[in-house]
């Protein structure tokens, strides 16, 4: 795993060994930011499930301003402040924290924290044909403080299975649906009230190449 662009571009980021970390795939990683490329420049970052980092460090070479990473393990954690080192990055750009991401959100809200964006893939839930989902990415989507984490305009880039079926509260709108294989990165905006909610996988989806 490389980062793509940027101050940083092309330099090799460590992946933590084993099957409890699934690092978001370069390819992925390019077709997200490539969406969200004029959002990045001077942008306050917030990346969860941080694993090795890849999201908030990517977008601290692509001119974000300070990029906050969540990762729950200490191992992960350290290799995560490992290739945040190796990347010469400008000091106080980056932030780690060693904490569980849904204890983390309420913390950063009584802070008064806001991001411009929230960068999310965490770990991959099962099929939900027949049920609601319960994976961690239906748990970031319906957890009640993190939208008051977002500045005016910010937007939430949040990854999931395909075989995961999300439910979008009310509380979000769907901005944009990019697919890649079995990889879906939805963009989405904290909803205005006044504006009735738009059917999730209508022309905002885009497949990647």
């Amino acid at each position: 795993m490389r980062v793509n662009a940027g101050q940083a571009g092309g330099r090799i980021l460590r992946v933590p060994k084993g099957y409890d970390v699934r690092p978001t795939p370069d390819l992925v990683k390019q077709a997200l930011f490539n969406s969200i490329r004029t959002r990045v420049p001077d942008a306050r970052v917030l990346e969860l499930f941080g694993g090795s980092g890849a999201l908030s460090l990517e977008a601290v070479s692509r001119g974000a301003l300070h990029a906050v990473c969540i990762e729950l393990a200490p191992r992960h954690a350290r290799m995560i402040q490992e290739n945040a080192r190796s990347l010469g990055l400008p000091v106080g750009a980056f932030e780690l924290r060693t904490q569980d991401v849904f204890l983390a959100i309420p913390q950063l809200h009584a802070a008064g924290r806001k991001f411009d964006l929230v960068l999310a893939d965490p770990p991959y839930g099962e099929k939900n044909v027949g049920r609601r989902s319960t994976s961690f990415a239906q748990k970031t989507l319906d957890n009640p403080t993190l939208p008051d984490l977002l500045a005016p305009g910010g937007r939430l880039c949040l990854g999931h299975t395909k075989r995961d079926t999300l439910e979008i509260p009310p509380r979000w709108r769907e901005v944009k649906l990019l697919r890649h294989g079995d990889s879906h990165f939805r963009i989405l905006e904290v909803a205005d009230p006044s504006i009735t909610p738009i059917s999730s996988d209508e022309p905002a989806a885009e497949k990647t190449p």
